[in-house]
């Protein structure tokens, strides 16, 4: 196998290695020397037999490409959920009825024994809460009514109503007009900031500001168009309607369940603001120390906490499926190197002869198997690459840096850990018993 690189391998260790040499140490160019013979010994038996290289390596290139595939997966919803789902406002909390992401039983025990949250908790934590830098209170119309304008119409629209602070707080930003101000809050006035699904439902061809819409059949004056926020999972997130929440509830009702939602200065400050909330809340509920809270604090972690532990499964599943890969496809590594072993003994005596040690011997095959797993690793990293970009177009995937370093160095450490029983055999020969093998 390889004769002629076999020969030209010994000829460079016995004339250009100065460690072999009486006087002369170079164990770093020795190691040097090795790993650079490896490399090309191995590339030209790759070269050398395609089919049982590609059949050799299928397992290793199987399992790199599971791998980065669905760490790609995974990192990509990460980022998406933190984007869109889990992205409360920066450094921003919220006091809800209940605590979210929690278990279904937990869940529901929750939301019998807490009591909502009313405007007169989110006024007591306006005027008693310290250091905070914006609060502001939130509820939703249930269910969503259409909007109206002269003969255009949206079935549904998300009804939203907000104290004049989210301009602070809220990912919704003003592109033309303005925000909801103090004003329009302190005289209930029927004013409204739309989104983008209703500037080019309703308004296909005329400047929206100013004009009058009919939200639940009630006619709402329009000071204000936000940027475009985009989707999630399919769904706009652009389909709403901005109103006073004083008018929400003149008009529709008198006592909402809100949501507060709470902005620190800083990220230090917000598990200091957090416990003051908690401990603002528990004596105005007059809770009892030893019992639980009867209301939420939920922050974007809360979510992602959430989100990870599940993804955390799934990686795990992912993970004894590639173990299972890597396994057979060391075990054939194994195989081909024993083979390898046997066909190379000649070789391997001729070698001793002019003076290689056991362990040139032994580096020699490690350094081999490691490479051919390598190569089948950088073969899964350039498809898993392929696939993410694929997957990308339809959904969501992005490769980190971190998934590549561990496809490549989980197959380069099963290549040399599968590859150090056949190197042993190999450096174990004896040169008289070799060099009396035939080719």
């Amino acid at each position: 196998m390889l004769k002629g690189t076999s020969e030209v391998a010994v000829t460079a260790h016995q004339l250009g290695d100065p460690s072999q040499q009486p006087g002369r140490p170079g164990r770093g160019i020795t190691f040097w020397v090795t790993a650079r013979e490896a490399f090309w010994i191995a590339l030209e038996a790759l070269r050398s037999h395609k089919l049982r290289s590609f059949l050799t390596l299928l397992g290793v290139v199987i399992a790199t490409t599971t791998l980065i595939v669905v760490m790609s997966v995974v990192n990509g919803m990460n980022l998406y959920i933190a984007e869109h789902i889990a992205n409360l406002g920066t450094n921003t909390f919220v006091l809800h009825q209940f605590q979210w992401a929690q278990g279904f039983d937990s869940f529901l025990n929750a939301r019998r024994r807490n009591k909502p949250i009313r405007v007169e908790d989110y006024e007591f934590l306006r005027d008693n809460l310290q250091g905070y830098q914006q609060i502001g209170a939130m509820a939703q119309l249930m269910p969503n009514p259409p909007a109206r304008y002269k003969g255009h119409v949206i079935d549904e629209v998300s009804v939203n109503a907000m104290t004049p602070s989210f301009a602070d707080i809220g990912r919704e930003k003003v592109e033309k007009g303005r925000y909801i101000s103090d004003a329009d809050y302190q005289h209930n006035a029927r004013v409204c900031v739309i989104g983008q699904d209703l500037v080019e439902k309703l308004f296909p061809n005329a400047d929206p500001l100013d004009k009058e819409i009919q939200l639940a059949g009630l006619p709402f004056h329009i000071v204000g168009v936000t940027e475009k926020v985009g989707s999630t999972f399919g769904q706009s997130q652009d389909n709403f309607a901005i109103v006073p929440l004083s008018t929400f509830r003149s008009i529709w009702m008198g006592r909402p369940e809100l949501l507060v939602f709470i902005k620190s200065p800083d990220s230090p400050h917000m598990m200091e603001l957090q416990d003051e909330v908690r401990a603002l809340m528990r004596t105005r509920r007059h809770v009892p120390y030893r019992e639980e809270d009867t209301f939420g604090i939920n922050a974007s972690d809360t979510l992602m906490s959430a989100w990870k532990n599940l993804t955390g499964t799934i990686f795990a599943v992912t993970i004894g499926l590639v173990a299972v890969f890597m396994v057979v496809g060391g075990i054939v590594i194994m195989n081909i190197m024993l083979a390898s072993v046997t066909e190379r003994t000649h070789e391997i005596g001729i070698r001793k002869s002019l003076g290689a040690r056991r362990r040139d011997i032994l580096w020699q095959f490690v350094f081999e198997s490691g490479m051919m797993a390598s190569m089948g690793g950088i073969a899964g990293v350039l498809l898993s690459i392929l696939i993410a970009r694929i997957v990308n177009m339809f959904f969501t995937a992005e490769v980190p840096l971190s998934a590549v370093a561990v496809g490549v160095g989980l197959s380069a450490g099963v290549g040399l850990f599968f590859g150090i029983y056949p190197a042993r055999k190999a450096a174990q020969l004896e040169p008289i018993e070799a060099l009396r093998s035939e080719n």
